[in-house]
């Protein structure tokens, strides 16, 4: 059992049996190997942004770096999800004084931010930045159940911290960016499913397998971003991602319609968990 699933970190539970690991080296953090059956791994087992190995003992001088790491992560997370808000319901504000940046603009836009911050900010916090996401890793078992409400608490301040600003920005904007149904709740409800579902799958197959794969993970999670903003926006807003709508609609007051935005999201990432079980593992080296 492998305790990594991308260059991200994630974490192993106490008391499971992953594969055994290399020989721990003073002062480095030794890369995570494949090595033999009757080792096991008996304390706290976390991967940093290397995807390299740290063991730390329960009560060691270790704990200190431990409390370094989460608070890592949870910045990394309430940064990345302000500047995703931020850039991406910004662009939608400012193409609203004007029209000049076009829906095509607005959806390159949220596509060409989360690509960015994946590759800045995912090998500290495995680049979240949606509740969606952190509840179906969870759900799914590749994230430590125990970090769930901090990875919450940094996209909600994250989020609410750009929409605050962009309303000091844009005092008289109407929306700030909302998601707002162009039709009926249950056409944008069913769309918000899908889109999330196929999202959140294309996440659990590109964040595992060959490292080749991985590497490019940022521009295809990116890309899907991009592509269903620019085809179902006009709709329903495409915003599979609960703290991209509720952190606008809360601070412009435009609230109708908001449980759309909350349950679709989380429906469609925890469709995608059987989905991908269905499709099977990812090889490592898929044939040509």
């Amino acid at each position: 059992m492998q305790c990594a699933w991308s260059a991200r970190p994630d974490f192993c539970e106490p008391g499971l049996k992953p594969s055994a690991i290399a020989s721990l080296r003073p002062n480095t953090y030794p890369k995570l190997l494949k090595a033999r059956s009757d080792l096991q791994l008996r304390n706290l087992v976390f991967l940093d942004k290397h995807t390299q190995l740290v063991s730390l003992g329960h009560g060691s001088p270790g704990s200190t770096e431990i409390v370094q790491m989460k608070r890592h992560r949870i910045a990394a997370e309430f940064f990345g999800t302000f500047f995703l808000v931020f850039a991406g319901t910004g662009a939608m504000v400012i193409n609203d004084q004007g029209g000049q940046i076009t829906h095509l603009g607005v959806a390159l836009v949220f596509g060409l931010v989360v690509l960015t911050l994946i590759y800045a900010f995912g090998e500290i916090s495995g680049a979240h930045f949606n509740p969606a996401v952190t509840l179906a890793f969870a759900a799914s078992k590749r994230f430590r159940k125990e970090e769930v409400l901090g990875y919450l608490l940094a996209q909600f301040a994250g989020g609410f911290a750009a929409s605050g600003f962009l309303r000091v920005l844009f005092p008289s904007h109407a929306s700030l960016g909302a998601t707002i149904p162009s039709g009926s709740s249950m056409q944008s409800f069913l769309l918000e499913v899908v889109l999330t579902w196929f999202l959140m799958v294309v996440i659990l197959r590109v964040s595992i397998g060959a490292r080749e794969k991985r590497i490019t993970a940022g521009l295809v999670v990116g890309a899907v971003i991009g592509l269903e903003a620019l085809f179902a926006g006009p709709i329903c807003g495409a915003s599979m991602n609960p703290i991209r709508s509720i952190a606008p609609a809360v601070v412009s007051g435009q609230m109708s319609n908001l449980w759309i935005y909350l349950v679709a999201p989380i429906l469609g990432a925890f469709l995608a968990i059987p989905t991908d079980q269905l499709l099977g593992p990812v090889p490592s080296n898929p044939s040509p």
